[in-house]
């Protein structure tokens, strides 16, 4: 199983992980959400105890993965499949432009 920490302005948000047998689940990191200056990381995801469970890759998460020009360089560089959009988001995402920034978590972290 894949999983992720998220950041928002470089502090540990939440973390992001693969369902079995499929889907995903997104959750704000407990002392993340008890503080007074937490912000979410999209509108459409506020700040939450229970975590956001769904079938498919969230679209602000979606959102964050290059298109185009950049995401065949991507593709072609790191030899990713174009179809598996989890693996993008852990691959293209850990400097991405904005606020927002996804790190991979190996096992055994």
């Amino acid at each position: 199983m894949r999983k992720a920490e998220v950041y928002l302005f470089d502090k540990l948000a939440g973390r992001i992980w693969e369902r079995e047998p499929y889907g995903f689940a997104f959750a704000y990191d407990d002392s993340y959400r008890k503080s007074p200056d937490a912000l979410p990381i999209s509108h459409l995801m506020p700040i939450q105890e229970a975590p956001y469970i769904g079938e498919t890759l969230f679209p602000f998460f979606d959102g964050l993965i290059p298109e185009g020009w950049l995401l065949d360089i991507a593709e072609e560089t790191w030899k990713l499949n174009p179809r598996d959009r989890f693996g993008l988001l852990l691959a293209c995402c850990r400097s991405c432009i904005g606020a927002v920034s996804i790190r991979e978590v190996k096992d055994g972290k």
